[in-house]
């Protein structure tokens, strides 16, 4: 029966835990190169993915992600570590398409199966006209310091003409 339950408790959590991928489209995996060999089950790997930022076009964000192999990786039910390395760039014309605050969340995935979940967030450094992108992981008890941030200097492209300013698109 204490086994049973276990199984139908952990089930439920899985669905109450809703979306691995919130706040932007589902990120883009780029490739996985294997780091730890397992015998019998998935390898521990580093996985690269991209995003667009979705309130601004012409960036997008690379980030790198540790992703645990075995028996529990398989399963899905491994936390993850919260290594995540982060590196965002203009690729093109920027522009805004809906107003943001400070720290609003461009992607928040889960780390584990209800405790830990990895967000990216979203500033304005209003001096110098440059957004400025923040990883970090957090846990339901306990948070993490481990962080990574990436900054993108908003620059005209093309014969774009003026850069549109970020303070202009900051929530008051």
């Amino acid at each position: 029966m204490n086994r049973r339950l276990t199984i139908i408790l952990l089930a439920l959590l899985t669905l109450a835990a809703g979306p691995a991928f919130a706040a932007g489209d589902e990120p883009d995996l780029i490739f996985r190169k294997s780091t730890v060999f397992k015998l019998l089950t998935p390898n521990d790997k580093l996985a690269t993915y991209a995003i667009d930022d979705p309130e601004v076009e012409g960036v997008a964000c690379h980030y790198t992600v540790p992703e645990r192999g075995g028996i529990a990786g398989a399963l899905g039910v491994a936390e993850e570590v919260s290594d995540v390395s982060l590196a965002c760039r203009q690729y093109g014309p920027i522009k805004f398409t809906a107003k943001f605050a400070q720290g609003d969340v461009v992607l928040r995935e889960r780390r584990s199966l209800i405790f830990k979940k990895m967000q990216i967030v979203r500033g304005c450094d209003v001096k110098r006209n440059v957004l400025v992108y923040m990883v970090y992981s957090d846990r339901l008890i306990e948070g993490s310091p481990k962080n990574s941030t990436s900054s993108v200097p908003i620059m005209p492209w093309g014969a774009q003409g003026e850069a549109p300013r970020c303070a202009d698109w900051l929530k008051k």
